[in-house]
């Protein structure tokens, strides 16, 4: 645990690790990569490799070995004897003490505990050995969503692919009430449906009023965009938003399956991280090459998605593309590190309000960097989105009284961040 002086520095640099995942990802695919000196910009090409972008983020999550093993170090050779809610061996024995039940729990589970009552020996050790496979299940699902929403991401700007994330709150909500037996209050039931009015309303303004990806490179002089480019637009920013929110289908499933794996486990949330990062790295790896097989290396898939062979020289050739991964690396590592260290030190509900400020800074910094503009529907989804997230996680009160429970209101969204992006 923290002392109170670190958890200013600890909300910051989550702040900042998870504001730059999006913002070092948008910037990435806004770099040109072939044709760049073509006077017509719509002839110049992109970074759009959003499967190499998953890899990138599963290296980043692979990166949290580095913590756990400099962890083991300092528990070895400086503290003596493990810190309190320490790293615990993947391999737990079945008498490990009630301070290391309670530390493994900590990862989407806490509330499933309290409803499935003690663990037994079996349970203990559903990931020993082998079993410890069973990780790469929420992996797999991590694989697709990422993939989807790296893709949504080249069509729509970055605070709209933020906004559009709050749609999670719905699929898990709904997975937890079918796979989880929990109950949802009247109030939660109607803050579900809010989630969707303001997330349809974040992808009408996308659609409304879209920002072109060349529109910064047009040449001096150049005309208005003719109203066949601007339907174009349209339709890409509602696939766009339309992706994204089916992502988080996927993203609910990880949830899901994390929960009913760890709360039956004794691991720490960072190894999980660890683990699931080598397995969905191996799994994209095996799924580009497979693809650029089967697509990518054909006529009508060549400068594609699954083109491998492009998309390494496009990473080598650019030192902006290289710079910017190494970067993502980084801030997706540091994220996982940080959220998990503000969720311990403070709680999951100051962790769900930090998110949200990370919504606001990209929109911010979308907005002064230029790649997008000003539109006054989607603070009106934002708005929705936060009110209803914060309805649904009992942070707010309902406004009329035959909504609200006497009981303290589960929350549903993960407690601990096993975030990618």
């Amino acid at each position: 645990m923290a002392v109170k002086a670190v958890i200013p520095f600890l909300v910051g640099m989550m702040l900042l690790t998870g504001v730059c995942n999006t913002l070092l990802t948008k910037y990435q695919d806004n770099q040109c990569v072939r044709n760049c000196d073509d006077p017509d910009p719509k002839k110049r090409a992109h970074f759009e490799q959003p499967v190499i972008q998953t890899a990138q983020m599963f290296v980043g999550e692979m990166g949290c070995w580095l913590v756990v093993g400099l962890m083991q170090l300092y528990n070895r050779y400086i503290a003596k004897k493990p810190s309190e809610g320490g790293y615990q061996p993947v391999d737990t024995n079945e008498h490990a003490d009630a301070d290391a039940d309670a530390d493994a729990s900590s990862i989407h589970s806490e509330t499933a505990l309290n409803g499935s009552g003690n663990r037994n020996k079996h349970d203990e050790a559903i990931l020993r050995g082998f079993r410890i496979f069973l990780l790469a299940l929420p992996a797999l699902s991590d694989l697709l969503a990422t993939t989807l929403m790296n893709c949504g991401l080249l069509l729509v700007a970055a605070s709209i692919y933020q906004m559009t994330r709050g749609a999670l709150v719905l699929f898990v909500g709904l997975f937890s009430v079918v796979f989880l037996r929990r109950k949802l209050h009247l109030f939660q039931w109607l803050s579900l449906m809010g989630v969707v009015l303001g997330v349809a309303i974040v992808g009408l303004a996308g659609a409304i009023w879209p920002d072109p990806k060349s529109s910064k490179s047009a040449p001096p002089g150049a005309g208005k965009p003719e109203a066949a480019d601007v339907s174009a637009e349209a339709v890409r920013a509602i696939i766009g938003v339309l992706l994204i929110a089916g992502a988080q289908i996927f993203t609910a499933t990880q949830f899901v399956l994390e929960e009913y794996i760890l709360e039956r486990s004794a691991i720490e949330p960072l190894r999980v991280v660890g683990w699931e990062g080598i397995f969905g790295f191996s799994g994209t790896v095996i799924g580009m090459v497979v693809l650029h097989l089967a697509i990518g290396r054909t006529d009508a898939g060549r400068y594609g998605y699954f083109d491998m062979v492009e998309g390494w020289r496009q990473m080598t050739e650019h030192p902006q593309v290289l710079i910017s991964s190494l970067l993502i690396m980084v801030s997706i590592g540091g994220f996982n590190f940080f959220g998990l260290s503000v969720t311990r030190s403070v709680s999951a509900t100051s962790r769900s309000t930090i998110d949200t400020c990370r919504t606001l800074f990209i929109w911010i910094v979308s907005l002064g960097l230029g790649w997008e503009t000003f539109k006054w529907l989607q603070v009106v989804g934002f708005v929705l989105l936060v009110y209803f997230t914060f309805l649904f996680n009992g942070i707010v009160q309902p406004p009329f009284e035959f909504l609200r429970v006497q009981e303290e209101v589960e929350e549903l969204l993960p407690e601990e961040p096993v975030e990618h992006m």
